[in-house]
Protein backbone atom coordinates (compact mmCIF):
# COMPACT_ATOMS: atom_id res chain seq x y z
CA UNK A 1 0.00 0.00 0.00
CA UNK A 2 1.56 3.29 -0.96
CA UNK A 3 1.66 5.77 1.79
CA UNK A 4 2.44 9.88 1.26
CA UNK A 5 2.85 11.81 4.20
CA UNK A 6 3.43 15.61 3.25
CA UNK A 7 4.91 18.31 5.98
CA UNK A 8 6.26 21.46 5.88
CA UNK A 9 3.11 23.43 5.96
CA UNK A 10 2.76 26.58 8.33
CA UNK A 11 2.26 29.93 8.38
CA UNK A 12 4.26 32.65 6.84
CA UNK A 13 4.04 36.49 5.97
CA UNK A 14 3.51 37.64 2.33
CA UNK A 15 6.61 37.41 0.15
CA UNK A 16 8.05 34.94 2.08
CA UNK A 17 8.81 31.28 1.20
CA UNK A 18 8.23 27.78 2.45
CA UNK A 19 9.12 24.37 1.35
CA UNK A 20 6.63 21.54 1.69
CA UNK A 21 7.69 17.80 1.43
CA UNK A 22 6.20 14.93 0.55
CA UNK A 23 7.31 11.33 1.90
CA UNK A 24 6.66 8.31 0.08
CA UNK A 25 6.40 4.84 1.07
CA UNK A 26 8.31 3.15 -1.76
CA UNK A 27 10.36 4.36 -4.64
CA UNK A 28 9.85 7.14 -6.14
CA UNK A 29 10.78 5.66 -9.56
CA UNK A 30 7.93 3.23 -9.16
CA UNK A 31 5.92 6.44 -9.74
CA UNK A 32 4.48 7.81 -13.37
CA UNK A 33 4.32 10.97 -11.88
CA UNK A 34 4.01 13.08 -8.59
CA UNK A 35 2.38 16.44 -8.09
CA UNK A 36 1.23 18.73 -5.59
CA UNK A 37 -2.20 20.31 -5.69
CA UNK A 38 -3.90 22.37 -3.43
CA UNK A 39 -7.38 23.72 -2.07
CA UNK A 40 -8.82 26.73 -0.59
CA UNK A 41 -11.64 26.78 1.67
CA UNK A 42 -14.63 27.10 -0.49
CA UNK A 43 -13.07 25.99 -3.71
CA UNK A 44 -12.33 23.17 -5.68
CA UNK A 45 -8.58 21.24 -5.50
CA UNK A 46 -6.60 22.38 -8.21
CA UNK A 47 -3.40 21.28 -9.69
CA UNK A 48 -0.18 23.13 -8.65
CA UNK A 49 2.63 21.13 -10.06
CA UNK A 50 4.10 18.23 -11.82
CA UNK A 51 6.82 16.06 -11.87
CA UNK A 52 7.24 13.13 -14.18
CA UNK A 53 9.46 9.97 -13.74
CA UNK A 54 11.49 11.01 -16.65
CA UNK A 55 12.28 14.56 -14.43
CA UNK A 56 10.02 16.81 -16.39
CA UNK A 57 8.14 19.06 -14.60
CA UNK A 58 4.59 21.17 -15.04
CA UNK A 59 3.15 24.28 -13.29
CA UNK A 60 0.27 25.64 -13.01
CA UNK A 61 0.28 29.27 -14.64
CA UNK A 62 -0.40 31.05 -11.24
CA UNK A 63 2.60 29.66 -9.65
CA UNK A 64 4.96 29.70 -12.72
CA UNK A 65 8.15 31.50 -11.83
CA UNK A 66 7.54 30.98 -8.01
CA UNK A 67 7.05 27.27 -6.90
CA UNK A 68 9.76 24.90 -7.74
CA UNK A 69 9.31 20.88 -7.44
CA UNK A 70 11.92 18.78 -7.12
CA UNK A 71 12.70 15.34 -5.73
CA UNK A 72 15.23 13.46 -4.11
CA UNK A 73 15.44 10.10 -5.03
CA UNK A 74 17.36 8.27 -2.35
CA UNK A 75 15.03 9.70 0.29
CA UNK A 76 11.99 8.65 -1.80
CA UNK A 77 10.64 12.56 -1.27
CA UNK A 78 9.25 15.22 -3.60
CA UNK A 79 9.63 18.67 -2.52
CA UNK A 80 7.61 21.77 -3.66
CA UNK A 81 9.67 25.44 -2.52
CA UNK A 82 7.69 27.88 -2.58
CA UNK A 83 8.75 31.61 -3.12
CA UNK A 84 6.85 35.11 -3.08
CA UNK A 85 4.05 33.39 -1.54
CA UNK A 86 1.10 35.84 -1.65
CA UNK A 87 -2.25 35.53 0.18
CA UNK A 88 -3.80 33.50 -2.58
CA UNK A 89 -1.76 30.30 -2.15
CA UNK A 90 -3.23 30.19 1.17
CA UNK A 91 -4.69 26.39 1.11
CA UNK A 92 -4.61 22.63 2.25
CA UNK A 93 -1.74 21.41 -0.02
CA UNK A 94 -1.96 17.88 -1.05
CA UNK A 95 0.77 15.55 -2.26
CA UNK A 96 -0.60 12.89 -5.38
CA UNK A 97 1.42 10.27 -7.27
CA UNK A 98 0.09 7.88 -9.97
CA UNK A 99 1.17 4.28 -10.15
CA UNK A 100 -0.05 2.29 -12.75
CA UNK A 101 -3.01 4.51 -13.33
CA UNK A 102 -3.98 4.31 -9.55
CA UNK A 103 -3.92 7.89 -8.13
CA UNK A 104 -2.54 8.10 -4.67
CA UNK A 105 -3.19 10.97 -2.02
CA UNK A 106 -1.42 12.27 0.90
CA UNK A 107 -3.62 13.75 3.92
CA UNK A 108 -2.08 17.31 3.05
CA UNK A 109 -0.40 20.37 4.79
CA UNK A 110 -1.77 23.78 5.66
CA UNK A 111 -0.28 26.76 4.50
CA UNK A 112 -1.25 30.06 5.19
CA UNK A 113 -0.44 33.24 3.89
CA UNK A 114 -1.01 36.06 6.19
CA UNK A 115 0.50 39.54 7.63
Amino acid sequence: QVQLVESGGGLVQPGGSLRLSCAASGSIFSFNVMCWYRQAPGKQREFVAAMYSGGSTNYADSVKGRFTISRDNAENTVYLQMNSLKPEDTAVYYCNAVQNLRGYWGQGTQVTVSS
